[in-house]
């Protein structure tokens, strides 16, 4: 098995991580003139570092009448006030025991988006939300005063997106055969933005957004397309339905089971085949978008963390709250059968890499890195995959980490080592992404604890795995490439499992 005692240790202090080349992790630090070039490469975006944010809270005064005042303008029955003292009692005995059940409900609306966010620290994190254009090079952020903008290297022009109901930002979601849609998670409902991208406007009006709302339905926490951009689903962790959206009618449809307490984080596989769906207990489930069906899986210890796809859709990896390894989850075709026939699930999840905390001797020390999962995302080519662990804000030599493995899927998946990708001194990693359509290999984009976003490129040669097309169909094969480093390090294969 996988595990963090097989990666090279951390990088000593006021290094950075610049790029992967020929299978290798390069490094250097800010000002040396031997990595300018590569330091380019690895585009920075200060400006958001630059940026204060004040945060303005309203005080609503609240009066609060007396029931004496009251019984002196209105003569009530005392059989009425009896009936309605054991109503109000039984009422916060049902409530007390749904609180013990789903603890999460007496969360405020923020606590409850930092505890089920796939960003580390959500409230004081200064980028909230990040989205990369799955057919473009511009991306949108969401900021902590709930702006979000959207940078085009093609454009001079940052428009600036703003609404009276945008407020506690937890996801944005670009539509994908669009160039213009954009979702955005919020406290009480879901905007849709639509930005011309030939716009030389930097202040869209609030005009320009479509409200999508339902009742029960808040703090919505996350938010996934369908990958032919056709449908829309939501989730809530109030709410025991997600909603798929159909966003032209501004209609849904609610897809409920029972058990769960709500739904936290969603993720739409690529093949658009199935949807994973986290709750806030101990289970999670898997809906096939054929019949919408699903599966129910129970976890041991806590929720479901994270998940993402393999580019096939027929891999699932997860994390767990409080665990720390990532679990793996494999569906297939029944051979035989059509494209169309039915996909036979899982029988039990699979260990594939063991996360636990693992002690680094550095120049600066020893640095205890591992421990539980806050974000697991995998490239689209399905040879890098990204896992940012939680560390201690407590203890300085436990930070927070970003983890990289080598991934292969096809014809068998196998997990290596890669490395651990670095900031600049005292900054930590809050959110990750990898870019959909990165020709030389991969291309991780890291939002620091500074304000500051980094792009560090994975060059490499794709081994040429099957990709699934909006249809489900899969491109051209390309010649299988075998690369040296997988030859030589089996680590995690099914093979050996």
């Amino acid at each position: 098995m996988c595990s963090l005692a097989l990666f090279p240790p951390p990088l000593p202090s006021g290094n950075t991580t610049l790029c992967e080349s020929n299978n290798e992790l390069l490094s250097g630090r800010k000002y040396e003139e031997t990595v300018q070039v590569i330091i380019l490469t690895a585009f920075v975006m200060s400006d958001l570092n630059e940026r204060i944010f004040v945060r303005i809270q309203k005080c609503s005064v609240v009066l609060k009448v007396s029931c004496f005042w009251l019984l002196n303008l209105v003569l009530i029955p005392k059989w009425l006030a009896m009936s309605a003292g054991c109503v109000l009692a039984l009422l916060k005995r049902i409530a007390s025991f749904h609180g013990s059940l789903f603890p999460h409900v007496t969360l405020s609306s923020e606590d409850m988006i930092t505890e089920f966010s796939q960003v580390l620290n959500w409230p004081d994190c200064v980028v909230r939300a990040f989205a990369w254009h799955p057919h473009t090079d511009k991306f949108a952020v969401a900021l902590l005063d709930d702006s979000i903008k959207i940078y085009n290297p093609k454009s001079a022009t940052t428009p600036t997106l703003k609404h009276r109901l945008q407020r506690s930002v937890a996801a944005v979601s670009w539509k994908p055969l669009c160039a213009s849609a954009l979702a955005v998670a919020c406290h009480s409902s879901i905007l849709v933005w639509h930005v011309d991208p030939c716009s030389l406007s930097t202040r869209p009006s609030s005009g320009c957004a479509q409200v999508l709302s339902h009742p029960g339905h808040s703090p919505v926490t996350s938010i996934v397309w369908s990958p032919s951009g056709s449908l829309l689903v939501s989730a809530s962790p109030m709410d025991t339905a997600m909603l798929v959206w159909d966003v032209a009618a501004e209609s849904c449809v609610p897809l409920q089971r029972v058990g769960g307490g709500g739904v936290t984080f969603l993720s739409w596989s690529p093949d658009g085949s199935h949807v994973l769906a986290s709750t806030p207990a101990a289970l999670f489930r898997v809906w096939e978008t054929r019949m919408w069906t699903c599966e129910r899986w129970p976890c041991l210890k806590g929720r479901c963390q994270s998940g993402c796809w393999s580019p096939d859709g027929s891999r699932l990896l997860f994390s767990v709250q409080g665990e720390s390894v990532i679990y793996a989850l494999t569906f297939s075709s029944s051979p035989g059968l059509s494209s169309n026939s039915p996909v036979t699930g899982p029988q039990a999840a699979t260990v594939v890499a063991d996360l636990s905390e693992t002690t680094f001797n550095t120049q600066d020390g020893c640095i205890v890195v591992g421990g539980e999962i806050q974000c697991l995302v995998w490239d689209p080519k399905g040879e890098r995959l990204a896992v940012l662990l939680k560390g201690d804000p407590q203890a300085a030599d436990r930070p927070a980490m970003i983890a990289v493995f080598k991934t292969r899927t096809s014809p068998i998946f196998e997990l290596l080592p890669c490395g651990f990708v670095q900031g600049e001194p005292g900054a930590e990693p809050r959110l990750i992404q990898f870019h959909p359509n990165f020709q030389h290999g991969a291309l991780l984009t890291v939002c620091w604890s500074s304000g500051k976003i980094t792009h560090v490129p994975f060059y490499f040669l794709s081994a040429g795995v099957p990709h699934f097309g909006l249809n489900g169909s899969p491109s051209l094969p390309r010649p299988q490439e075998r690369p040296a480093d997988f030859a030589n390090q089996s680590l995690f294969t099914e093979m050996l499992s």
